[in-house]
């Protein structure tokens, strides 16, 4: 995280790497499907679930990073910060904060 000293300096940086509008709705729905998958594993408890999240998740956003963004993933540069990165934007687009 040398860029960065914070996660409020990153966010800005976050936000920029996700400026293309489908890049961001597929983030979107890739979360929805990461917390229908987490709900599936705790009530059935079916640990595959699980790994189906994170297939989702990442499956989601990486097809809008190198397919819509035209770049490589801040998650492999920031992990944790970047997965903070996507459940507070997720939560921005549920605010209204962060357009769809």
């Amino acid at each position: 995280m040398s860029r960065f000293s914070s996660f409020r300096q990153f966010y800005p940086f976050y936000l920029q790497e996700h400026s293309n509008a489908v890049s961001r709705r597929l983030h979107f729905i890739g979360s929805w499907g990461v917390l229908g998958c987490v709900s599936m594993a705790l009530w059935r408890g079916q640990w595959g679930w699980v790994l189906a999240a994170l297939l989702c998740g990442y499956g989601f956003a990486w097809v809008g990073h190198f397919f819509f963004e035209k770049k490589r993933p801040a998650t492999f540069r920031h992990p944790l910060y970047s997965f903070a990165g996507d459940w507070v934007m997720f939560i921005d687009i549920l605010r209204g904060r962060v357009r769809l």
